[in-house]
């Protein structure tokens, strides 16, 4: 029974892991969804969200610890400009950065994120020390060097002070090492 629990275990580990784009399954050891859940506002739902860590895992005391990646789903046609701007406003909620080093992370976001329709899959992947990779699909969309910025833009799902603490517990749920 126990050899069967673990076939299993291991069957869907594979299925999560071919689920990413191959460049962003190649960063990860051993990549698994840690949790999933959906993003709605004023109940118009937006995405879906899934977290994917290494075995490593992922630590809330530590989140620059290992590389992961943060998948969205989108449900709904969406500027990549306001993405961009979105994504800003809730890192100055989190209190990060100046208000010169925001302006220039959203420069920078407005490069990278493209408009976006229903069914639109866009993956993060957080480098830690390095910066992260966004991809659309499985093809390459934009870089950012600059570690804060990689580490303000995570935060917007997996800081404690999140503007959407439900949405962090699911993609938490199966977030520890392994």
């Amino acid at each position: 029974m126990k050899r069967l629990l673990a076939a299993a275990l291991l069957a869907l580990a594979a299925a999560s892991a071919q689920a990413l784009p191959p460049p962003v399954a190649g960063e990860l050891a051993r990549p698994r969804l840690a949790g999933e859940g959906r993003f709605s506002w004023f109940g118009l739902a937006i995405y879906e969200a899934r977290l994917y860590v290494g075995a490593q895992g992922y630590r809330p005391q530590a989140p620059e610890a290992a590389a992961f990646a943060l998948e969205l789903h989108y449900l709904r046609s969406l500027s990549g400009q306001r993405i961009a701007e979105r994504s800003i406003d809730e890192i100055a909620k989190l209190g990060v950065g100046t208000a010169a080093q925001r302006q220039t992370w959203l420069a920078a976001l407005r490069t990278i994120f493209p408009d976006v329709e229903n069914g639109t899959r866009l993956t993060g992947l957080y480098l830690p020390q390095r910066g992260a990779r966004f991809y659309r699909g499985a093809d390459l969309i934009g870089e950012v060097a600059d570690p804060l910025l990689a580490r303000a833009f995570f935060a917007i799902w997996l800081d404690p002070a999140t503007s959407a603490p439900e949405l962090r517990a699911r993609l938490l749920k199966e977030a520890a090492p392994q």
